[in-house]
């Protein structure tokens, strides 16, 4: 159930690659470059998004025919703490080609099994979906930056990604703990979908920490991982809550890919639930991600 892969120099190889033992429905790889720098990206059978951290890129993708699409200055912030997000979708089939055009440039590709091939496009700072939700009182102060989510649905298939940080000095993401391991439908209609979940934390002040979560049955207990800056979190089942320490602000890029459905539909561990009425804004986070 779930894995923790610490912090190390990926040499821009994907660290969730395809067919992963514990998320195969997902993709990871996280590449630096430098100016003049080059990198060619294609996943076969995967929809991905090149997002950039920080720095900007020039990302040309194609088919493989004469047709080509050039999508220049990509990303306009420095680094995480700073800015929205810009990204390039590339859709399955494509290559895409990113050359680093600023000093530096940190670069997260995500990607998700997929079906169909759609077409490119880019997420603009101006286009990024954000919602903020939570209380310092409740300590589940957060802020979410959607690069693929409802807001551009027809474009994409069952691949998520968005950047999620907790406000001010620590404090809860993912509460109330829920899970999203199963195809579950009712006469009530649709209760829970299936969707895999990889994360990578970073942690402002850098030298930062927190702890990840994960435990199958609400009665359970189940392992705790020790996250800092880097670290990588690949999850296939169970309730998935973290925290950051006191004193640290904790961000985390988030790939989630769905089986079946577009839509995620979260089930809440039923012994906190009814928080879902008391933490401010979280049924607008919920609506968000659907």
């Amino acid at each position: 159930m779930g894995k923790h892969i610490p912090p190390f120099d990926n040499k821009n190889q994907p660290i969730i690659d395809i067919n992963d033992d514990v998320s195969p429905l997902c993709y990871f790889n996280p590449v630096r470059l430098k100016q003049g720098e080059m990198h060619t990206h294609i996943v076969d059978g995967y929809e991905s998004v090149i997002v950039l951290a920080g720095g900007t890129c020039c990302i040309t993708v194609t088919n493989g025919s004469a047709e080509e699409m050039v999508f220049d200055n990509i990303g306009q912030r420095a680094s995480v703490w700073e800015g929205n997000p810009e990204s390039v979708y590339v859709p399955v089939g494509y290559t895409a080609v990113i050359e680093c055009v600023s000093e530096n440039a940190d670069i997260m590709i995500a990607g998700g099994r997929y079906e169909e091939t759609l077409e490119p496009f880019a997420v603009l700072q101006d286009s990024v979906d954000m919602v903020q939700y939570g209380s310092d009182d409740t300590k589940t102060h957060r802020k979410i930056k959607h690069v693929l989510g409802q807001s551009n649905a027809d474009k994409r298939g069952r691949l998520l990604v968005s950047e999620l940080f907790t406000v001010g000095a620590g404090g809860w993401s993912g509460f109330p703990p829920h899970k999203h391991d199963e195809d579950r439908v009712t006469e009530n209609g649709t209760e829970e979908t299936l969707y895999e979940e990889v994360y990578q934390f970073r942690f402002n002040p850098d030298f930062g920490f927190g702890a990840q979560f994960l435990y199958e049955h609400e009665d359970d207990f189940g392992p705790v991982y020790h996250v800092r800056t880097g670290s990588v979190i690949a999850i296939d089942k169970g309730y998935h809550p973290s925290v950051a320490a006191p004193g640290y602000e904790m961000y985390y890029f988030t790939i989630i890919v769905g089986k079946t459905s577009k839509s995620l539909v979260q089930h809440f561990d039923p012994h906190h639930e009814y928080q879902v009425n008391t933490i401010p804004g979280i049924k607008d986070m919920i609506a968000k991600f659907k």
